[in-house]
């Protein structure tokens, strides 16, 4: 979408109060608005009233099916949605209002993230894409500009239009052949740079296909540039489907090998030689992070720490560390005795 900030055409949409655009595409436009029921502010993506009828319908069926895959989640770093509407002439989706940037924008500024970075960012992404999969919710869309980054560096999953879930709507019925109802047959869901090998080849999507695009995301983090560029779509699939990427290593070779590997098996061209749920993989880019600031915090350890301290001016002994009082020899004793004795004597002569 693109940014804008002019005043909305509507005033209102169901039982939400508009404040602002937020941004415009070529099928609809989000909104700033205010639910005064619940008294917070969501973001509201609409549709264009100018789309045609079948196309209209569509695309009404795509929110509608957002709203049904991500309202089976919950998980802090999938977006959430409030309420949807498919019915009237303004279909809705409310989601939680974001302030932050999509992950496509920051990137076309050329930013490159610290490995640290990307992996704080691909842990939290994966972790999110095993809960979906558990509650059989596969994005089939895993893409840069999917990825809203609010906050420090945290994350958040949308647009699952073409999810694949138990509770999809479609415009035909494959209930007999199939658990899932897909939007379209015989085509391929899913933006092609960011597109798994079997996706590329108009095979079925499963979660691996999912961990195959987060996989294109981490690498074109840390590298700057996508496993594949090609600008002709029939060459791009082809590649995908068959050639060898270059490796992470190679492009990028600042990039720590333990975190280039989690990587380059995460975009493996066999689906059984990747990750087979986000779990793993989660687990693999959070013991990259230990182990990496363990390293740093032990590089970082002040000096001192491995000798001893020089006292200040000031310091005084502790109580443990105190000289002991000088002994005195049995020798010196007698002399001493017969003082405290001749004293004592003569203190009780005088008080005669």
């Amino acid at each position: 979408l693109e940014k804008a900030s002019g005043q909305p055409a509507l005033t209102r949409i169901g039982r939400f109060y508009i404040t602002r655009e937020l941004g415009r595409g070529s099928i609809g436009c989000v909104y700033l608005a205010h639910d005064p029921v619940i008294g917070r502010d969501v973001a509201l993506k609409t549709l264009h009233a100018q789309l045609s009828g079948a196309e209209r319908n569509r695309r009404t069926t795509l929110l509608i099916n957002e709203a049904r895959a991500v309202g089976r989640l919950n998980h802090p770093h999938i977006v959430t949605i409030h309420d949807a509407s498919g019915e009237g002439n303004t279909p809705f989706i409310a989601m939680e209002y974001l302030q932050g940037r999509e992950l496509d924008r920051i990137l076309a500024g050329a930013q490159r993230f610290k490995p640290e970075d990307a992996a704080s960012i691909g842990w939290k992404l994966a972790d999110a894409l095993d809960h979906a999969h558990k509650l059989k919710v596969v994005h089939r869309d895993v893409k840069p500009s999917n990825i809203f980054v609010v906050g420090d560096n945290q994350p958040k999953l949308m647009d699952f239009g073409i999810a694949r879930a138990p509770n999809r709507m479609g415009e035909w019925d494959e209930s007999e052949h199939s658990d899932y109802t897909m939007f379209r047959p015989n085509s391929a869901l899913g933006t092609p740079y960011y597109m798994s090998p079997e996706q590329a080849q108009g095979k079925p999507a499963d979660e691996r296909s999912d961990i195959y695009a987060l996989g294109v995301v981490l690498y074109e983090m840390l590298a700057g540039r996508k496993p594949f560029e090609e600008k002709d779509p029939d060459r791009l699939l082809h590649q995908i489907a068959f050639k060898a990427p270059a490796s992470l290593s190679e492009v990028a070779p600042e990039v720590p090998p333990i975190l280039a590997q989690i990587v380059m098996k995460a975009i493996s061209k066999r689906p059984e030689k990747r990750y087979q749920n986000g779990q793993q993989m989660a687990l693999d880019l959070k013991r990259y992070l230990l182990r990496e600031r363990s390293e740093r915090r032990r590089r970082n350890a002040p000096a001192e720490e491995s000798g001893a301290e020089t006292p200040t001016r000031d310091a005084r002994p502790s109580a443990s560390t105190a000289a002991p009082a000088p002994s005195v020899s049995r020798t010196a004793r007698w002399p001493l005795l017969v003082s405290v004795t001749l004293v004592a004597a003569a203190a009780i002569f005088f008080t005669l």
